[in-house]
């Protein structure tokens, strides 16, 4: 009976291989795949460190190493530093600026090639070329950044830096400069804009940060927020920083403020308005302010202690153009002689005065709930006006 059964077909082997065996070609083939995106990395570097040279951006790397396989690229640079030529209104007369940082981390995901995110381990250092040692340091807790869009035109930018500190070099001394708990800058190009007139759209963030030795104002932590749209620019060829902002000025661009807004302690501020530049590299324009506690503006301004030590004419020239010092400092001294004791009560109230003036300027408003005035902001030609009161300079960008 056995030998009547039909003999059993034997099963071929060949389909349990096929799995594994494509299991392993994927994989070199990917590996393949990597070691040559990981060969173009020094390729492409070179390439865009050629074109910024071009624009007095020199960029260098002492260590540069590549990892991340299988699933992404990290680009490790030790050493980075990067040396400005002719970037600021001087020109080439200006001696060259060296910025060097202690590591980059540049990471890519192999399926999204286009999308570059960086960590940056600090400090950085700044020096001047011909100065024996750095002027200034630059400490942070993180800092990250990200660029989408590349290796064409970034569509996006963003940088975010945790408890950024900026200190001035004085021999073993640092000098603090700049402190912020936060920061965040993004930008964007405007997917409606026109090709040849790009129009980039940014946004500001500061959180408790505060600015020695430009301002007062700027002095005590404020917050900050600021949201703007640049337009004028033609294309994003590298070129030298004042070069760009030529192009700009001739071409009418602009910088449109959509929204801002400053809170200092009790002084709160929001502003809005339109600046360009003017032929002298400046800023010209308005912004139409509202602000909360405008007395805190006239007391940080220092405006009792300047009466009270002498009024340089350098200061007046700041703070109320056109009036001279000998003017005042003579009618003080003048009021003390006539009846002793009544310059000093005039020094006294003098802020207060200038409060009532300026309080009085624009129109009433309110803003979140308080009290407040709108008046405008000028900038002409580099000078800032609160009203008719000269509040600061902006030095020329060509």
């Amino acid at each position: 009976m056995p030998d009547l059964l039909p003999p059993q077909r034997r099963r071929s082997l060949w389909p349990v291989f096929v799995l594994p065996v494509l299991v392993v070609v994927a994989a070199l083939a990917w590996s393949a795949f990597w070691f040559y995106a990981a060969s173009q990395v020094d390729q492409t570097v070179d390439v865009w460190r050629a074109r910024e040279a071009k624009a007095g951006r020199i960029y260098d790397c002492a260590n540069r190493s590549v990892a991340g396989f299988p699933f992404r690229l990290e680009v490790t640079c030790n050493d980075a530093s990067v040396t400005l030529v002719s970037q600021t209104a001087r020109g080439s007369a200006a001696p060259p600026v060296t910025a060097r940082l202690d590591k980059i981390l540049v990471v890519s995901q192999i399926y999204t090639p286009n999308l570059l995110i960086a960590e940056f381990t600090a400090p950085a250092t700044l020096a001047v070329r011909g100065e024996p040692a750095a002027s200034m340091r630059m400490n942070w807790r993180t800092a990250r950044s990200s660029i989408a869009g590349l290796p064409g035109v970034p569509q996006r930018i963003a940088l975010v830096f945790d408890d950024p500190t900026l200190d001035r070099l004085d021999g073993a001394m640092a000098v603090p400069l700049a402190r912020a708990s936060h920061v965040e800058l993004h930008g964007r190009l405007i997917d409606d804009a026109a090709a040849d007139r790009p129009v980039i759209e940014t946004a500001l963030e500061l959180a408790d940060a505060s600015i020695q030795d430009v301002h007062p104002l700027l002095a005590r932590p404020f917050d900050a927020t600021v949201q703007a749209r640049l337009s004028g620019l033609k294309d994003f060829s590298p070129k030298p920083w004042p070069d760009r902002f030529r192009e700009l000025q001739a071409a009418d661009g602009r910088i449109e403020i959509e929204q801002s807004r400053i809170q200092q302690g009790d002084l709160l501020a929001i502003a809005a308005g339109s600046l360009g530049l003017s032929p002298n590299g400046r800023l010209n324009g308005e912004l139409q302010m509202t602000v909360a506690g405008i007395e805190t503006v006239i007391s940080a301004l220092g405006i009792e202690k300047m009466l009270e030590e002498g009024v340089p004419q350098a200061t007046l020239d700041r703070v109320v153009p056109g009036v001279k010092a000998q003017d005042v400092n003579n009618l003080l001294g003048s009021l003390d002689r006539m009846i002793p004791g009544l310059g000093k009560v005039v020094r006294q109230n003098a802020s207060a005065g200038v409060a009532a003036g300026v309080n009085s300027l624009g129109t009433p408003a309110e803003l979140e709930g308080k009290r407040a005035r709108s008046f405008p902001l000028r900038f002409v030609d580099g000078a800032v006006f609160l009203g008719p009161i000269k509040v600061g300079e902006i030095p020329p960008l060509f």
